[in-house]
């Protein structure tokens, strides 16, 4: 039997769960697998006319299942005796509401059809009256500190507090169900370690301080008095749900003999502390100080990272600043695009409407070869326009996008603003319109950094991982050219399951911390896009008038 040691890093995904089982001596990845939600891509409990997403809890529990024996599938029989540790990164801010013995109530038979039981996506924007509402609260709060100074001083309806009190507002059932509520990325270690009950739970340090408001300065959450100031709902909430959280270089417990047994694995597997999956994921494309990375999906979260001072900085307009929420010891400095991938698959989606609305129903091919004709098309649509699009350059730009297509996450989140695109003509086509969209990402990118320097935070260089660094050359070079500096690719395709397997290493005991585990297991860099002058010089000026543009434009995009 091989004496080499493995882990499995988990990476629980808007659309799918993905595992990587990964050499801890040298990072090497084995195998890998992928499972898609099996109600999410049904289209079940969403509505995105209302900016409603949600996660059944079975959805996790049996794509987390499939993925892993798949994914032990491609070992030697004998490889699950060597697997020491399991990482676990979720989405978020990702809540659900539980009961005593900490069941998500859509895990009962009687809310089992109920979307307002299940886990809220961290992309569902249906909690915005109430975010405001905290905001507006913390503003007027005169019993003591603003609690979202540590938030970046403005709270967002993408985050825990501004969710639960929206469903407990909208479903009086869950309300009197719900004994506590717990983030995705406690629950999954809970759940595999035997300790769903809410007191037993080890909360991330990530999602509580980025999420929930939680700090040292005030002995952890918001008091009660503040919270029920917000709304006599939360009243009493506190003292369900925890003071303490803990960073994921720790371990939640081993595996029970129950999950061992269903996922072919010992006892004797260790489990991390949850976190965000961008948090593990930077760990796992070598951050370090002055390092900006950026994670490039659906949406796009940005971390930087420094050091403790004696008096820490505060950074308005992020998502946060939290000790230890990345690598223990370090404040982690969170921000992000509430839009990224999605203004792309937007813009597929709308040059799609034909022919998935009028080529199936035509009478001149059979209806099988338009159905295979249409995904072929739509397959080619992005990639066809991208290869005419880097033949533009961007002195010929004559639009100007706002990528706030799902609101503004950074910086200053709102996300009741809307996009726009301006400047259009009769001579606009659909490849002139596509690269301004790509612009307006790079510049809402730009905004994000420009957001951190003004406050003295060093940026020289750029990380991105992702899907779309891998696979889109335009977009990898229009960042680089918008930014004015190199724009590192790393090498890996799953590099957030790779950071989680980092951390599940050093919580199994095999380094002794992250700097060591990071050293011998992080991943490497398949290119570096270097900023082209000219094309910088000419982004600077555009980037003024998207900036112009927006500071115009706000009030009525937010008003629509």
């Amino acid at each position: 039997m091989s004496q080499e040691k493995y882990v499995i890093g988990l990476d629980f995904g808007t659309d799918s769960v993905r595992a990587v089982l990964v050499n801890a001596g040298n990072g090497f990845e084995a195998a890998t697998s992928v499972s898609n939600y099996k109600r999410w891509s049904q289209g079940k409990y969403s509505d995105a006319q209302k900016n409603q997403f949600r996660h059944h809890p079975l959805d996790y529990l049996q794509s987390m299942e499939e993925v892993i024996i798949n994914t032990l599938k491609l070992m030697p029989e004998d490889t699950f005796r060597n697997v020491i540790g399991i990482g676990v990164d979720t989405t978020g801010s990702t809540p659900g509401p539980i009961d005593k013995d900490g069941k998500v109530l859509a895990l009962r038979e009687d809310f089992m059809e109920n979307p307002n039981a299940m886990f809220v996506l961290w992309k569902d924007h249906t909690a915005v009256k109430e975010a405001e509402l905290i905001n507006k609260k913390a503003r007027s709060w005169e019993g003591g500190p603003d609690y979202t100074k540590y938030e970046g001083g403005v709270y967002s309806s993408e985050w825990f507090w501004a969710k639960m009190l929206h469903i407990i507002k909208e479903d009086s059932k869950v309300r009197e169900t719900a004994y506590s509520w717990v983030e995705l990325c406690d629950w999954i270690p809970a759940v595999l370690t035997g300790s769903e009950k809410p007191q037993n739970i080890k909360r991330s340090r990530c999602a509580a301080g980025h999420k929930a408001m939680w700090h040292k300065d005030w002995g952890g959450l918001p008091p009660d008095d503040f919270l029920a100031f917000i709304d006599p709902l939360l009243k009493g909430m506190r003292e369900r749900l925890y003071s303490e959280t803990y960073t994921s270089d720790k371990s939640a417990g081993s595996l029970t003999k129950e999950w061992a047994d269903r996922l072919g694995l010992t006892e004797n597997t260790a489990v991390t502390v949850g976190a965000f999956d961008v948090h593990m994921g930077v760990v796992g494309a070598q951050i370090k100080e002055k390092v900006f990375v950026k994670v490039v999906g659906t949406s796009c979260c940005d971390i930087v990272i420094g050091p403790k001072q004696k008096k820490e900085k505060l950074i308005s307009g992020i998502c946060g600043q939290v000790d230890g929420s990345v690598i223990p010891g370090m404040i982690g400095y969170e921000a992000g695009q509430s839009s990224f991938g999605d203004v792309y698959a937007w813009f597929k989606s709308i040059l799609s409407w034909p022919l998935v609305n009028i080529l199936k129903d035509t009478d001149i091919i059979s209806k099988d070869i338009a159905v295979k004709l249409s995904a072929d098309v739509e397959d080619k649509i992005i990639k066809k326009i991208e290869e005419e699009a880097e033949k533009l350059s961007p002195k010929d730009s004559t639009l100007i996008s706002l990528d706030w297509l799902n609101g503004r996450r950074t910086p200053y989140a709102d996300q009741k603003l809307k996009g726009a695109i301006i400047g259009l003509s009769l001579g606009t086509n659909a490849i002139k319109l596509y690269r301004s969209l790509v612009e307006a990402t790079a510049f809402g990118s730009k905004a994000i950094v420009d957001r951190f320097t003004k406050e003295g935070i060093e940026i020289e260089e750029v990380v991105a991982i992702g899907g779309i660094s891998q696979k889109s050359p335009l977009v990898m070079q229009i960042l680089s050219d918008v930014l004015d500096m190199p724009v590192k690719v790393v090498k890996s395709s799953q590099a957030v399951a790779l950071g989680a397997s980092i951390f599940g290493a050093v919580a199994a005991g095999y380094y002794k911390d992250i700097y060591e585990a990071q050293k011998q297991m992080a991943s490497k860099f398949l290119k570096v896009y270097n900023p082209i002058p000219e094309n910088a010089i000419i982004y600077k000026s555009l980037y003024g008038k998207y900036i112009e543009a927006g500071s115009v434009l706000e009030s009525l995009l937010k008003g629509l």
